[in-house]
């Protein structure tokens, strides 16, 4: 693909954008950690759900939906659907906490929720599992999208693709780098507005295209069981499916039933965690904390994924001989044969945009975790720095240091990744079981460092047996793995000594949980009072009907079949009405 003058202009003026706020931010950012990787804890809640939005949109995220689409149409988006469930789930019952427990990092909780040798070890070895090991695989396969993407446009052979990889990294770290936090959430709403508005375009143009005649001629030329929503079950048929074009109804199950509990995902952990956790924690107040999760959540649902359908379908017309491991390639191609110029050079900022948001923000977060909880809290801590560099400086300069060691060691492991789908999977499956741990830690006293310290090695055991020996694939692995780590981390809860009264109480002192914490309030002689776990079990049920009827409003309304639009709508409007009048309770 050539680019004409008008779109090298576009990606200039972004590329100088991104590089004016890093210096912009520079002296605040080296103030103290807590600039660093929380913004001094100042930030508006609609900046924070923006950036929280603009992460989960990475380069790969419209290819990997376009790639779901050819292979089982509409109803294979429920491989993340599912994970609004969850999200919803962080919102009214984590968010507050996280920002009440005024940590820098996830990681901190360790210490302050959990008890001796066993909560240190785990804070240890959680900043280099997340910060190292699970990090660079977020990376690397997020440079392999933006290869393929840069393969496809400009032609770019195999053997000089990663120098240009490691030039868009080197220009996401220099902002983030030197701005931190502050400046990648600030990038990030910019990253998200160009993003999208490059998706929407791109969507309408290919639509409108006379290969596929606008949404009737769409519809037409599609078979039916692509556009379905849901899974349709026939139960006469071997697979249970009545088309190839349909997830089948034990997938659905896994994602709908157990995975949106049971797996940590980046972006999706179960009670939050990750840069959703970092986002929160940056916050004005506990307030604003809830405000971004929701916004996060209907955004990340309802406004995002209908132009990357639609394009996904339209490839399926286009491009029908693609080989099936260049599904994901469609997208590209259809930039590529439909767009003019400067709205190609729009839509190379665009998907620029989502790849640099994504890779400051695991830079930064990564940072976090190395510096915080295992340079500052075993390595070096204040006590033992001479008194000439003892301040947060020398941390924040360690940070800017640990960012691009990470930036390099991705650069190496983007090498040794094969498979975009393979990487998701491991994840998914490496992480089965131990997201109940982490909703419970939140609200069950008896949970320790024992608890999650099993239920974050088990997942690898179980995976290793149930893929290698019974040779066993997703999902009919996925329900080994949660059903093992499940009853592992139980054994261990109760086979193990609880965590330490005294820290138990300062936990509780200080974070306020509900649910199961009657024992140590008693202790306290503090009243417990539990009646506020109805008002979010109904905010959280309403939320996920409210989103999930928006979501197929939408595209209903899309489609052309009104009738069912006005039913979705009508259903959202009510469940928006109860999720209204329990938020006012606050």
């Amino acid at each position: 693909m050539k680019l004409e003058v008008i779109d090298w202009i576009l990606i200039g003026i972004y590329l100088v954008i991104t590089l004016y706020v890093g210096f912009k931010f520079k002296a605040r950012a080296s103030k103290s950690l807590v600039e660093y990787f929380l913004g001094g804890r100042s930030i508006p809640w609609y900046i924070a759900g923006i950036s929280m939005v603009a992460t989960t949109f990475a380069a790969d995220t419209p290819l990997a939906v376009t790639e779901l689409v050819n292979q089982n149409g509409i109803s294979g988006n429920w491989l993340w659907w599912n994970m609004l469930i969850g999200g919803m789930l962080t919102t009214f019952f984590f968010a507050k906490l996280w920002r009440r427990a005024k940590i820098l990092t996830e990681l901190e909780l360790m210490e302050l929720r959990y008890s001796g040798k066993a909560a240190a070890f785990l804070r240890g070895f959680k900043s280099v599992y997340l910060g190292i090991f699970m990090n660079v695989l977020v990376i690397g396969w997020v440079n392999i999208a933006l290869m393929s993407i840069l393969k496809v446009f400009f032609g770019i052979p195999d053997s000089h693709l990663l120098w240009y990889i490691a030039l868009a990294m080197v220009i996401s770290a220099s902002y983030s780098t030197l701005s931190g936090y502050i400046g990648v959430a600030l990038t990030d709403a910019v990253q998200f507005i160009i993003a999208m508005t490059g998706s929407i375009i791109l969507a309408v143009i290919v639509i409108s295209s006379e290969e596929i005649g606008g949404i009737t001629g769409l519809k037409e030329q599609l078979p039916e069981a692509s556009l379905n929503f849901f899974p349709k079950i026939s139960f006469s048929g071997d697979n249970g499916i009545t088309s190839v074009l349909s997830i089948s109804l034990g997938a659905f199950l896994a994602y709908t039933t157990i995975q949106w509990w049971a797996s940590w995902y980046p972006g999706a952990e179960p009670g939050g965690g990750g840069y959703v956790a970092q986002r929160m924690m940056s916050t004005r107040n506990e307030k604003d904390s809830i405000w971004a999760t929701l916004f996060f959540q209907i955004t990340h649902y309802t406004v995002r994924p209908w132009p990357w359908i639609l394009v996904g379908l339209a490839t399926i017309i286009l491009y029908p001989n693609l080989p099936a491991d260049k599904l994901r390639e469609g997208y590209v191609m259809a930039i590529t044969d439909f767009l003019p110029a400067g709205l190609r050079g729009l839509l190379v900022v665009a998907l620029l945009a989502a790849y640099m948001s994504t890779i400051s923000t695991q830079l930064n977060w990564g940072a976090s975790f190395l510096v915080n909880d295992l340079y500052k809290r075993f390595i070096k801590p204040p006590e033992k720095l001479s008194s000439k560099i003892r301040s947060e400086k020398h941390y924040v300069f360690v940070s800017r240091v640990i960012t691009i060691l990470i930036m390099i060691i991705s650069l190496y492991v983007t090498t040794l990744i094969t498979s975009i789908s393979q990487v998701w999977v491991f994840i998914l499956e490496c992480g089965a079981g131990l997201g109940m741990v982490l909703i419970l830690r939140w609200y069950w006293w008896r949970i320790s460092a024992w608890s999650e310290i099993t239920a974050t090695i088990a997942p690898f055991v179980a995976y290793a047996v149930s893929r290698f020996i019974f040779h066993l694939e997703f999902p009919n692995s996925f329900f080994i793995t949660v059903g093992f780590t499940t009853v592992a981390w139980l054994l261990v809860t109760y086979l193990t000594p609880a965590t330490n009264l005294d820290v138990l109480k300062n936990f509780c002192l200080k974070v306020k949980p509900d649910g199961n914490w009657k024992k140590i309030y008693n202790e306290l002689n503090i009243t417990y009072n539990n009646k506020n776990m109805s008002k979010l079990y109904l905010s959280w049920i309403s939320s996920i009907i409210m989103t999930y009827s928006i979501l197929f409003f939408s595209g209903k309304f899309l489609f052309h079949e009104f009738k069912e639009a006005a039913i979705w709508f009508l259903i959202a409007a009510i469940s928006f009405v109860f999720l209204r009048r329990n938020l006012l309770k606050d």
